[in-house]
């Protein structure tokens, strides 16, 4: 592929022979195609460790623990959702729009593969593509928020081929 990815992706040196940057990217694409997202929209993924995402964590929510994953809208978008049909898109589809930052921790994904049984790698993937919802407003703190997201999540991740369950409690 000549153009470079609107997805970025950056992985701790302690994570990178563990973690396959194609699967997030993937992850990614299909969340944002799922709700209808321009093409150009951009973000980026961090894959970190525990203690950076705690710093984060406690700097920017007031939590100090460590997360499975921290979503940061950028500051630049000013209302970019549009409700279109009941799927959100953003901007205009020629207008590259800079979406926001996903923080992942690789230990608390594969804590998390480990309980559920599921390879680390659907953990991922599951965690991006959580962070891109939330990057689009999306959100889980009512009830029918929740059952909202959780099913495009699911819808999403069968999209991806993964049958692993989408989790009834925020970890």
């Amino acid at each position: 592929m000549a153009n470079a990815s609107p997805i970025a992706i950056k992985i701790a040196p302690a994570y990178r022979r563990r973690v396959a940057p194609d699967l997030l990217r993937r992850a990614a694409e299909a969340a944002l195609a799922q709700v209808g997202a321009a093409p150009a929209a951009e973000l980026t993924i961090v894959v970190t460790g525990d203690r950076r995402i705690r710093e984060l964590n406690r700097q920017y929510l007031g939590e100090d623990r460590p997360t499975d994953v921290l979503a940061f809208p950028s500051a630049d978008l000013q209302a970019p959702l549009h409700a279109a049909q009941g799927k959100l898109f953003v901007a205009a589809p020629e207008a590259a729009t800079y979406l926001g930052d996903i923080i992942l921790s690789y230990p608390r994904a594969r804590e998390q593969a480990e309980t559920a049984g599921h390879p680390v790698e659907a953990e991922l993937q599951l965690l991006v593509v959580h962070g891109v919802l939330h990057l689009l407003g999306y959100d889980h703190a009512r009830a029918e928020e929740k059952a909202h997201m959780w099913a495009l999540q699911g819808q999403v991740l069968q999209t991806l081929g993964l049958s692993i369950a989408v989790p009834d409690e925020e970890g």
